[in-house]
């Protein structure tokens, strides 16, 4: 979740700072940038939450990797309609890599505490 959403924070600031220009109706570069910025923020959110364990944090991690997931689907129907190859290649890059998550999310335990290592801590009774 971290390394997309960083990697959605640079694909943003190329997209509205002009380099990652171009692209033909219905994708529009700024639209994009300001798209990514979004779920930038939210994917973020959801990945410093989820690694501080805070109440709710399993939650908000699945909510923000599945808001993500439709942010990009959403995105790669423009790009597709549109996009330069950089932009198709990031989106069908990414994706699995949400998908994943998403998958690992939905299989781990909702109050299985993670280790110092990000691993699933079974404690001394397990």
């Amino acid at each position: 979740m971290g390394a997309v959403a960083t990697s959605l924070a640079v694909m943003s600031g190329l997209h509205l700072s002009g380099t990652l220009g171009g692209g033909t109706r219905p994708f529009d570069p700024s639209g994009a940038g300001i798209a990514e910025a979004v779920i930038c923020l939210a994917l973020g959110y959801g990945a410093i939450r989820f690694l501080r364990q805070r109440p709710g944090a399993h939650a908000v991690a699945l909510a923000t990797t599945g808001f993500a997931i439709v942010g990009f689907l959403i995105g790669l129907g423009f790009t597709l309609g549109g996009g330069g190859a950089i932009d198709i290649a990031y989106h069908l890059s990414a994706m699995p890599i949400l998908l994943i998550a998403l998958i690992a999310l939905v299989r781990r335990p909702r109050n299985t505490p993670l280790s110092a290592t990000g691993k699933p801590n079974q404690g001394a009774g397990s």
